[in-house]
């Protein structure tokens, strides 16, 4: 009976033995750019078992990493969703982050900034420098971190999805410091339940209204839609969205995978019919596990090969 007891003791253990101990770094080494002098007001709060940060001015990544021996020199950036309100960071940040590490993937986590004239200079940017600089501090700390830099990705939740997407179709508009010119293009997305459009009849006005204000010129709709800003140097992308998503409607997706074939960028995209919103790495309704439809696409492409890059 005791050797029972030890034995499922240790298969209980057995999904986390090839992740190492998760690490929570400060985003920017010294100054935050476009930020104003302002109090930590962050708040950390459960509501109907989602764990909710809000009003974050301090941005981190938080880093999982594979054991050595599992890696497969991988990396991707994890972006929760949250409406730019707050940022779900569980179901749609660590949670995500413990199943890539035990894929061999190394996951961090972005707490990006909330979007707030309190703490930043100009509110449509903060998200957008957050974002860019993880892929930066990533690619630039590879060797470390026994990742490929040429194998970082981009992953994002809803709004999170937005912030990746615009990420992912930005690349050379850089809003951060760089002047060792690092490149900030992702080489994959990875988007589930994503915000893509702001135009109307499209768009999620929340997210809009948050990034850009109440009554954001054309011009800023247009260029905070993503669907509008992908190029044939945009990266591969793998989508996933639900019929009856009624927080955001699954028309984002349909039009960001029509511009990315229309472009000739790879793409893959699944739309199921029951899932809601919201649902992390779980969709209401259906038994299929879009996890392992991002995971057959990985491995399509060669992503989780082993190939890491010698420091």
């Amino acid at each position: 009976m005791i050797n029972k007891i030890f034995v499922l003791f240790f298969s209980l253990l057995s999904p986390c033995k090839n992740i190492c101990a998760q690490k929570i770094l400060p985003l920017y080494k010294y100054d935050i750019p476009n930020s104003k002098p302002s109090k930590d007001e962050e708040i950390s709060e459960e509501k109907n078992g989602i764990t909710i940060l809000s009003k974050i001015s301090k941005p981190t990544l938080t880093v999982f990493l594979p054991s050595k021996n599992k890696a497969n020199g991988t990396a991707v950036i994890i972006c929760p969703g949250g409406g730019y309100w707050v940022v779900a960071a569980k179901h749609e940040g660590s949670d995500v982050a413990k199943k890539f590490a035990a894929m061999g993937v190394a996951a961090f986590v972005l707490k990006y900034r909330i979007p707030n004239d309190a703490w930043m200079i100009n509110r449509e940017i903060g998200a957008l420098q957050d974002a860019q600089q993880a892929i930066k501090m990533v690619r630039d700390s590879a060797g470390k971190w026994n990742i490929n830099p040429g194998r970082i990705g981009i992953m994002g939740f809803s709004a999170g999805g937005h912030l990746a997407a615009t990420a992912g179709t930005r690349f050379n508009n850089a809003v951060i410091p760089n002047p060792g010119t690092t490149s900030l293009r992702p080489d994959f997305m990875i988007l589930i339940y994503p915000v893509i459009s702001f135009m109307p009849g499209i768009g999620h006005a929340g997210s809009a209204e948050q990034l850009l204000g109440k009554t954001p010129a054309l011009e800023k709709l247009i260029q905070y839609s993503s669907e509008r800003q992908i190029t044939k140097e945009t990266p591969p992308c793998f989508v996933v969205h639900a019929t009856d998503d009624e927080g955001v409607s699954a028309r984002n997706s349909l039009v960001f995978y029509d511009s990315l074939i229309s472009k000739k960028v790879p793409a893959e995209i699944h739309i199921y019919q029951n899932g809601g919103h919201g649902g992390g790495m779980y969709f209401k309704g259906s038994a299929d596990m879009w996890m392992d439809r991002c995971r057959n696409w990985m491995t399509a492409n060669g992503w989780l090969k082993r190939i890491i890059a010698k420091s």
